[in-house]
């Protein structure tokens, strides 16, 4: 892969607006796809608003009537606001695309950010994106007075966290000792080149989740590298950690498709 470029749009005070950066996202890639750039990370800020991807269903949605801009990349439904850093790497990949791949790539990149201010981060089978694993179920603290055994979420389809109490709010998993993700992950690609990309935890107001079924889990919550760390962070402490990571994983990447076992006959 050819050297990364980055590209620092705006934080703080100078946060960029969503469709500002949808709109540059889209002008980068046609000039990716044309060889006009070098392969590309936009790395930002958004002042708050709720995306969501094309699976995401109208149960997920914010109860209020809280606008939402839909968008054309995979997941469901999230958050985007201050204290949360964003990036979007735009690079061209070889065919046949592996869009798995690109996207286990983004994961290793930010488990080693995490790893790196000292909080140990996994994948979960089945789910994309960065999470802390929380505690075996049998050792979580009891839900409203009631034993996990007994945990509504696990067996009754209709239960909306999000009608039930501050207990099950998703920003409370920490305090549960639940798995909780810490950075989400949503992508595109479209004519060989990748969009979209993570949305890092790093001292956001978590509570923002609590409105909406956060990538669609009921089960599970959302937590930062503040609240693991028990102190302050800032996105200006965080920023050169994942350049460095994006950088190391990204440019000395092994771009052939995976090896996909097929069944013996």
């Amino acid at each position: 892969m050819s050297e990364l470029r980055f590209v620092r749009m705006g934080f703080g005070a100078e946060a960029v607006e969503y469709q500002e950066a949808w709109d540059e996202q889209r002008r980068v890639h046609a000039a990716r796809f044309l060889d006009e750039v070098p392969d590309t990370c936009l790395l930002l800020e958004h002042p708050p608003v709720y995306t969501a991807g094309r699976r995401t269903a109208d149960s997920e949605r914010p109860l209020d009537g809280t606008p939402v801009v839909d968008v054309d990349r995979g997941g469901k439904i999230t958050w985007h606001g201050p204290g949360q850093l964003v990036g979007y790497p735009i690079q061209k990949l070889p065919r046949p695309v592996d869009v798995v791949a690109h996207l286990r790539r983004l994961e290793e990149v930010m488990i080693r950010v995490c790893a790196e201010f000292g909080v140990e981060t996994s994948r979960v089978e089945g789910r994309a994106g960065v999470w802390v694993l929380g505690d075996p179920v049998a050792a979580r603290p009891s839900l409203g007075g009631l034993s996990l055994d007994f945990d509504p979420r696990l067996t009754d389809e209709e239960f909306d966290p999000r009608l039930n109490g501050p207990e099950y709010a998703p920003s409370n998993a920490g305090q549960r000792r639940e798995d909780r993700k810490i950075c989400a992950m949503g992508i595109r690609v479209a004519k060989g080149v990748t969009m979209h990309g993570f949305a890092l935890n790093v001292n956001p107001d978590t509570s923002s989740f609590d409105k909406i079924i956060p990538c669609g889990i009921r089960d599970a919550g959302v937590t930062s590298l503040a609240y693991e760390l028990g102190r302050d962070v800032t996105i200006a402490e965080v920023l050169p950690v994942a350049e460095k990571h994006l950088r190391d994983v990204l440019e000395n990447a092994d771009l052939r498709p995976r090896e996909v076992e097929r069944a013996s006959a």
